[in-house]
């Protein structure tokens, strides 16, 4: 296939990208209350499994990996960042767990800034994730359109098995310079998934079950639900509108700050029969095991370990030997030998968390009866 060449339009992204990196890592962009809070695991005092035991490998998406983690796509698009990329890459490939990078829009437009992205393709990890925008599948202001061409010149750029799309209208529609354009972005996406294999990919605001029968109707290969618990792109965002003396964005962003579906509620809404990648507020081992035992094939980290990725591999590498074993003492604890077989152990819902998912399965099922 050949390719279209880009070689500017770059820039205004690329800014971009630096300036999410500076903010979450120096401002509190988390959302009010962390939903995994309200996820309780039984506890076995026979357990009768040691943590060394344990068995953490699952195969996803036809790829075999050592633990149930992917280190969610971040950031790319800017030589700055480029040792993050790196760094997740080496410690991906040496665990043997998944990676995603952040949004490759910029790479695309602008070849000169495709190096923080090809940095990955040094290194082997088992299940690696490139990643474009749903707003940019169909014509928004710049008059720009991504297809399967992009998508395919996206994975080649990282050695990609997948690619994540994006579904960050939350994040769009409060952003000073957003892409707010959503109609005809299904019909794209059922085309695209149709010449690529694609990961529907939230980003901070989770998703419904009618979103997940969608996406599955449109071939998608799994979802990240991407739910509300951790950082929230709308918080982020307001501080960008601070920072550009947007009045009016900072605050539609503020008070669409808390806006969004739990992770834990996402899940269970978003079963459809696809794997599931739980993404939004995990911060450690125990939150990995909370998310098994609601369906998810993988727990996902970004702005937990970005700090770690920014110091160093090694600091990275620490960071997420210390999820795993966590996470091998949080199943063992409740007499669990396999990863895989968590979520025959379902989690608890107690609190606000009970209440959100007894009353979206509620509406749900009277939405069904009404159409």
């Amino acid at each position: 296939m050949k390719r279209k060449k880009r070689t500017t339009g770059g820039n205004l992204h690329e800014e971009r990208k630096v300036d999410h990196v500076k903010i979450c890592l120096e401002e509190d962009v988390a959302s009010s209350k962390n939903f995994w809070d309200d996820v309780y695991l039984v506890h076995e005092a026979l357990p009768e499994v040691d943590p060394e035991d344990v068995d953490l490998t699952v195969e996803v998406f036809g790829r075999k990996l050592a633990a149930p983690i992917i280190i969610s796509g971040m950031t790319g698009g800017s030589e700055s960042v480029t040792r993050i990329n790196e760094n997740i890459a080496a410690v991906a490939e040496e665990l043997g767990i998944a990676m995603g990078v952040g949004s490759q829009r910029a790479a695309l437009l602008d070849a000169s800034l495709r190096g923080s992205f090809k940095v990955v393709k040094e290194h082997s990890p088992p299940l690696v994730l490139a990643n474009i925008g749903a707003p940019q599948l169909v014509k928004q202001n710049d008059g720009v359109v991504f297809g399967a061409e992009e998508a395919i010149d996206a994975m080649e750029m990282v050695g990609a098995h997948l690619i994540a799309v994006h579904l960050n209208f939350l994040q769009e529609m409060v952003q000073p310079e957003g892409d707010r354009k959503t109609d005809g972005v299904w019909e794209a996406l059922k085309g695209l998934s149709q010449e690529v294999p694609v990961v529907a990919k939230e980003t901070g605001a989770g998703v419904s079950r009618k979103a997940a029968i969608m996406l599955k109707e449109a071939g998608v290969k799994g979802i990240d639900v991407g739910g509300l618990s951790g950082t929230t792109f709308s918080a982020v965002e307001y501080y960008r509108a601070l920072q550009a003396s947007d009045s009016l964005k900072a605050a539609l962003a503020r008070t669409f700050w808390d806006w969004g579906i739990p992770t834990p509620v996402s899940l269970l809404r978003a079963s459809v029969g696809l794997p599931l990648i739980a993404t939004g507020g995990l911060r450690d081992g125990l939150d990995v095991a909370r998310a098994l035992s609601l369906g998810a094939a993988l727990g996902g980290f970004a702005r937990g370990v970005l700090k770690d990725a920014v110091e160093s591999k090694e600091a990275l590498m620490v960071r997420l030997q210390t999820i795993i074993e966590e996470l091998k003492v949080a199943l063992a604890l409740q007499g669990i030998k396999r990863a895989r077989d968590a979520r025959e152990r379902p989690g608890i819902l107690l609190g606000q968390t009970a209440e959100i998912a007894k009353e979206s399965s509620s509406t749900a099922s009277l939405l069904c009866t009404m159409t």
